[in-house]
């Protein structure tokens, strides 16, 4: 997908704001001789910029206009290192309402609905995300935030919900619990915009089932305004990206080369008009693909492959790469396994070598001592690594409310 005539403009315009800016980015533009682009040659030399770049500019070195413009800052959560810091201002804030509004129309949810709203607020751009797209569209928005499943689950009841948005973590714990109480005829729950984190398709279906709800995909990242930049339309997995607003790649994790359409890598994103932090050529780290052709609903926006996991997600056990993902098709094949899983890794010092211990849930009726051997010999074939199993029962891993930490590295404590 080659960068158009009318997004070379607009980049053109983001650099020349860069570097009358004097931010941490100008003057890598300065240093590298950018002035601005004019080709989609022009655009390939421009550096790739991550996440390091901007905790490097911590706290507010990435800022492109004066504090007075500024109405809003989010940021991450920081748990890698220092937090990084975005700051919006007012049309940064109704170009990211408008993103959001559209991927409601497009999961085809109305101003005659009713949302609840269940990600965190604060500094975090997820609940406060899903609000203002909410009142951009025009629906009623029931801000709940996260936690207290009791007084979620009376709201959704006493309020008729017909939309929750969620991690797919938390949308998996209220689906238990509605299960469990028997609520599942009282909820008027219709749709589920579900985000932050990559999810099973055993999950998604588990999810989907226990509520009786059409499921999408919501994309987004705190660097890139937020959640809300993307969304799956009804029965297609390709989330559409709003290209008047960002332009996509796709490269190479390794050599940086850009990929064609259809080849897997890691997403790369430019704002477009974002004025408050403006970042071109942004490494998400996330892998994905760009989806060749046009979707079947006629809508024109380039469509990114469900998110596959991350490029700095992989662990390595015995010199072989491993991804999330592949431990959660391997689960996926397994009879009775539910989606949630840990994984903990640790090094056997009297004997020079790694340990990987994968604890997975499964139903009763299934034989536990099988079920683990079944899954000790798919991570054999399949990925030439021999685990050792531990299967328990279900709901016995913890839920979470956020994302869901599952990869635990003790050899690096």
């Amino acid at each position: 997908m080659k960068i158009n005539d009318a997004q070379l403009a607009l980049v053109d315009k983001q650099i020349k704001r860069i570097l009358a800016s004097g931010n941490y980015y100008s003057k890598v533009y300065q240093k590298a001789g950018i002035t601005g682009v004019s080709s989609p040659e022009d655009f390939l030399k421009i550096p790739f910029t991550d996440k390091a770049d901007l905790r490097n500019a911590y706290p507010l070195g990435i800022q492109a206009v004066p504090d007075e413009e500024v109405v809003r800052i989010h940021s991450s959560s920081g748990t890698t290192g220092k937090p990084v810091i975005i700051p919006y201002t007012a049309k940064d804030v109704d170009d990211w309402a408008t993103m959001f509004a559209r991927c409601y129309e497009i999961a085809g949810i109305t101003k005659k609905d009713r949302i609840q709203i269940t990600p965190g607020y604060g500094l975090w751009t997820a609940g406060i995300g899903f609000q203002v797209g909410c009142e951009k569209l025009g629906a009623m928005a029931i801000p709940m935030g996260p936690g207290n499943t009791d007084k979620q689950l009376q709201m959704m009841i006493d309020l008729e919900s017909t939309v929750i948005c969620a991690t797919s973590s938390y949308a998996l714990l209220l689906a238990e619990e509605i299960n469990r109480r028997g609520l599942k005829d009282k909820i008027k729950l219709k749709k589920g915009v579900i985000g932050s984190e990559r999810w099973s398709e055993a999950k998604r279906k588990y999810i989907g089932e226990a509520l009786g709800i059409e499921l999408y995909d919501i994309y987004g990242l705190t660097e890139i305004y937020g959640p809300g930049i993307g969304i799956n339309c009804l029965g297609e997995y390709g989330m559409h990206i709003f290209d008047d607003y960002l332009y996509t790649e796709i490269i190479d994790p390794q050599t940086g080369e850009v990929l064609p359409d259809g080849e897997e890598g890691e997403i790369v994103i430019t704002t477009l008009v974002k004025e408050g932090a403006p970042l071109i050529r942004f490494r998400t780290h996330d892998l994905s693909r760009i989806l060749p052709g046009e979707c079947r609903c006629g809508r024109k926006y380039p469509r990114l492959d469900i998110i596959k996991g991350r490029s700095d997600d992989m662990f390595k056990v015995h010199g072989v790469n491993m991804f999330p993902s592949q431990v959660e098709e391997i689960l996926g094949m397994v009879d009775g396994v539910s989606s949630e899983y840990k994984i903990d890794i640790a090094h056997d010092d009297a004997n020079n070598r790694d340990i990987i211990m994968v604890t997975v849930e499964a139903e009763g009726r299934v034989d536990f001592n099988a079920t683990g051997e079944t899954i000790r010999q798919l991570f054999k074939s399949r990925l030439n690594v021999t685990p050792k199993v531990a299967v328990i029962a279900l709901n016995t891993l913890p839920r979470s409310e956020k994302k869901t930490r599952r990869v635990f590295d003790h050899r690096e404590e």
